[in-house]
């Protein structure tokens, strides 16, 4: 062992150490250096803490300005800051933007239901490029569907909260129930057009018309007659099913469902009252009529939408060739699925009318609720989305790979503590007066500080609580208990235990490879259950905390030590509520 070179190199370490952190060196820092740089020294790991100490010590004497001009003397390329900067990914630019004046995207969710990670693709792609093009992003909610999606009242606001958390902010904000009378303006301008015109045929008779591509005998009736059917189904002179408007198109057009389209029919808002206008209104825009004109209205530019909207843009284009409009650029990607997760609407719907999920918040699914009650961050949801852009083809996110991505945005401001699930019992022997642990809130930000744990020892033993798990895995062997002392655990029979302490050197934690445990003191705790997804089930977990997590509050975002990541739901005096968002 060169001594010399040993304490050459504590020296630099140290200096180093010290001068990140205002002046003052860590001895267990230094000491994991110099192991790291040389593992060959760790068989002299007693001697070498002795040299490290000394050194330390001796660092820690110098003022903070003599040991920045050292480090520039000595070492003065570990001044010269190394950025590693990661790859920021960008989305594609749009086509024809030198087209317009300004660009103006929107999101138009319908208020059937809260969003999920796939619908929130539209969102954040619209946001984003309104954003890069220093454009308009607007929010419609299209709810002109009160019986077959009937809008939910709640979902209204829980679809702003979503976006609000998704740091996305709207320039303007329509509700389509809100604008009939613009609808029923245009209607009758089509008509006028002789680009629409009411059909009295039965709904079976329509598609049977549509598949063998013959026009409706009705289709040819003058405009004043036609303008007097609208009339008539404005006033409620037919009933549900007795009439429509239809878009004239090409009857002969290969697909069907293209073939002169239905733009308005008469819903019975009696039986299927409005959540926001009630019966008001009783003749409804079909989707593609009132998104067709609304975009033409707020003069959106780029239309971001799934695959499974392309014909609906095919439809949409013979309505606005009739009114003379130019339609907007329109970018159509694939669906995107999350593997483990449940993103179907009618599934997720089914599952809490029969009480498989109690609510839209629910952590086995992928709505942003339930994403948001577990911890994910919405930077994390943010990467994804820009990851995927606006690719064509379906893609599929792997769990892990979300779980990847939000982890990189935790790790550095969740706090560590300790929890014990499924706890027992154990008495520690021998132990030092006047013991105590001292843990960093976080190993890699020391300025956030640490707190001291204090046992209530009698006669040299004092009682921990461990994980069940943890003790019958480590019967007869040595261990760490996190941030305090190493322990022998000892079996006096098949079920009783207890341990012996041996030292609280760290760095024969380290020499020896201890595995490392975390406990909570007996005496002082406070109780801790935590509610884990394991595929389609709820695992409600339940233990034990170090006092410091009582003073945690909803919405913490922490990670449990050799657990994992949580989000903090609820701190009363009897019990902290949590959920597992993922190791």
């Amino acid at each position: 062992m060169d001594v010399d070179k040993i304490k050459e190199l504590a020296f630099k370490h140290a200096v180093l150490n010290a001068v990140k952190y205002e002046g003052k060196a860590n001895l267990n820092a230094v000491i994991s250096k110099l192991f790291k740089e040389d593992p060959s020294i760790r068989p002299y790991a007693k001697e070498i803490v002795a040299l490290v100490r000394e050194v330390v010590n001796e660092v820690n004497m110098k003022s903070l300005d003599d040991l920045k001009r050292i480090l520039e003397e000595r070492w003065p390329e570990e001044l010269e800051e190394k950025v590693i900067e990661e790859k920021k990914k960008t989305l594609p630019p749009l086509p024809n933007v030198n087209k317009y004046s300004k660009v103006v995207t929107r999101f138009a969710p319908n208020p059937d239901f809260i969003l999920h990670l796939g619908s929130a693709r539209p969102a954040i792609l619209s946001y984003e490029y309104a954003r890069m093009y220093k454009g308009k992003f607007i929010l419609r909610f299209e709810d002109t569907d009160p019986k077959t999606k009937a809008p939910i009242l709640e979902a209204y606001e829980a679809i702003r909260d979503d976006l609000r958390w998704l740091g996305l902010k709207w320039d303007e904000e329509h509700i389509q129930s809100k604008r009939m009378d613009i609808y029923y303006r245009h209607a009758e301008e089509l008509i006028k057009l002789k680009g629409a015109y009411v059909c009295l045929c039965s709904i079976d008779k329509i598609r049977e018309y549509r598949r063998m591509g013959i026009a409706c005998e009705h289709s040819k009736d003058p405009v004043n007659v036609q303008l007097e059917r609208w009339d008539k189904m404005l006033e409620g002179g037919y009933g549900e099913g007795e009439a429509v408007l239809r878009v004239r198109t090409d009857i002969k057009y290969p697909d069907p469902s293209v073939r002169d389209w239905i733009a308005f029919r008469i819903i019975d808002t009696a039986k299927h009252p409005h959540p926001l206008v009630g019966d008001k209104y009783i003749v409804w825009p079909t989707y593609n009529f009132a998104c067709g004109v609304d975009d033409h209205m707020m003069n959106i530019t780029h239309v971001l939408r799934a695959k499974e909207h392309i014909t609906n843009t095919i439809k949409q284009k013979f309505m606005y060739e009739h009114f003379g409009w130019e339609y907007p650029e329109a970018i159509h990607f694939g669906r995107l699925n999350l593997e483990g997760m449940m993103l179907s609407k009618s599934k997720i719907r089914s599952g809490i009318e029969k009480g498989k999920y109690f609510s839209w918040d629910d952590p086995r699914l992928g709505t942003l609720k339930a994403l948001r009650k577990r911890g994910f961050l919405p930077e994390a949801i943010w990467d994804i989305i820009i990851d995927v852009g606006v690719k064509p083809s379906g893609a599929t996110i792997s769990i892990a790979n979300l779980y990847a991505i939000n982890r990189k945005y935790l790790e550095p401001i969740a706090n560590r503590y300790m929890f014990v699930p499924n706890p027992v019992k154990l008495t520690i022997k021998n132990l030092p007066s006047n013991i105590e642990a001292k843990i960093p809130y976080h190993p890699s930000f020391p300025e956030r500080g640490h707190r001291i744990i204090k046992l209530q020892v009698t006669n040299s033993s004092s009682e921990i609580f461990v994980s069940k798990n943890d003790l019958n895995r480590l019967k007869d062997q040595d261990v760490r208990f996190l941030g305090f002392a190493n322990f022998r655990i000892k079996m006096i029979d098949d079920k009783v235990f207890y341990a012996e302490f041996i030292s609280k050197d760290s760095e024969y934690a380290k020499i020896h490879k201890l595995p490392i445990v975390q406990w909570v003191p007996a005496t002082s705790y406070v109780k801790v259950e935590v509610v884990k997804p394991e595929k389609d089930k709820l695992e409600n977990i339940k233990g034990v905390a170090e006092n410091e997590v009582g003073k945690l509050r909803a919405d913490d975002k922490v990670q449990f030590y050799r657990f994992g990541f949580v989000r903090i739901d609820a701190v009363s005096e009897d019990i902290v509520k949590a959920y597992f968002t993922h190791d």
